[in-house]
């Protein structure tokens, strides 16, 4: 192939691709119900764990299975919050020599606070269709890589943990 080919062929497909949809896989974690100790999945469509103006009738963007039951739901996320941010540690050591024959030594310690972490709050409302129909009311604390923990709580009183 002749280079002027080559390029033209090389910068069709780069528009190609540009113009093609991002594909992303759906943000996956577990729910356990913190009585029995059971497990299952929680999957968020990627992209919607982000606040949202006041559209409560949004598109379902969650689907949790447990316990044989698939639920489906939509989060709705608040912003302005912060989760704490780590500690930071460090030493450093010196030393110095003059032309005077002088030296000198040193060194130091330091302990400062991270920053705190953007984070978002809010809840999930999920239900699964069947006899008996069931809901599952869940609050959420997500950060912005769309990483968070919540709990949410079934129409009985039992209590499930998340992490995602």
């Amino acid at each position: 192939m002749k280079p002027p080919a080559l390029l033209g062929a090389a910068l069709l497909a780069s528009v190609l691709g540009a113009c093609a949809p991002a594909v992303t896989a759906p943000q996956t974690g577990r729910i356990v119900n913190t009585r029995t100790g059971e497990e299952g999945t929680v999957t968020f469509t990627r992209g919607t764990l982000t606040p949202r103006l006041g559209d409560p009738f949004a598109p379902d963007n969650a689907t949790i299975r447990i316990g044989g039951r698939t639920y489906v739901g939509r989060t709705y996320l608040l912003g302005g919050g912060a989760l704490p941010g780590g500690l930071g540690f460090s030493v450093a050591f010196g030393a110095s020599s003059g032309t005077d024959g002088s030296t000198f030594t040193g060194g130091g310690t330091r302990v400062e606070g991270g920053r705190p972490v953007p984070a978002f709050t809010g809840n999930l409302i999920a239900r699964a269709e069947g006899d008996p129909p069931a809901l599952l009311t869940c609050t959420l604390t997500v950060d912005a890589q769309e990483r968070g923990i919540g709990e949410c709580f079934d129409g009985v009183g039992t209590r499930y943990a998340l992490q995602f």
